[in-house]
């Protein structure tokens, strides 16, 4: 693919894949306050259909930024491959375990302590993979000389 569609489909890329990490972490914890139990399956539904979005736009942002950066030494790109893999293992091992088994409990309407203490560890991971895909598109504007 050629290096001036990559410049296009990485920060779009990106930026459906933040947005749509920052929707479900709104949305979770909206739900959370909340309280009703139809809306915590709503919101744990949606995510998981989300999902559809979500991979295939984290996929593309990782293989097109690796491409990108090729064996640059640069730093700002040294610190996008660096979190790139923390953010796939935090999303594969971690935040997609939690949303299969939340909406599993949330559909069988159990909200037991098991359920909670997911929930925060899925808030948590979620804040942490929010965090690394802001710094990276950070630091991906100030390579465009954007910011």
């Amino acid at each position: 693919m050629k290096r001036s569609t990559l410049k296009i489909i990485h920060p779009f890329a990106g930026g459906i894949a933040l947005l749509t990490i920052l929707t479900f972490w709104i949305t979770t914890l909206w739900s959370k306050i909340d309280g009703n139990p139809e809306f915590i399956l709503n919101v744990k539904t949606g995510i998981l259909y989300g999902m559809v979005i979500l991979i295939p736009a984290m996929i593309t942002v990782g293989a097109s930024g690796f491409k990108m950066g090729g064996k640059s030494t640069y730093p700002l790109i040294v610190s996008k491959k660096r979190r790139m893999p923390i953010i796939g293992i935090n999303g594969v091992f971690i935040l997609l375990p939690c949303a299969v088994s939340l909406h599993w409990m949330a559909s069988s309407s159990n909200f037991s302590h098991a359920y909670y203490f997911i929930q925060w560890i899925e808030i948590i991971a979620g804040a942490l993979n929010i965090t690394l895909l802001s710094l990276s598109m950070r630091d991906g504007l100030k390579l465009t000389k954007k910011i």
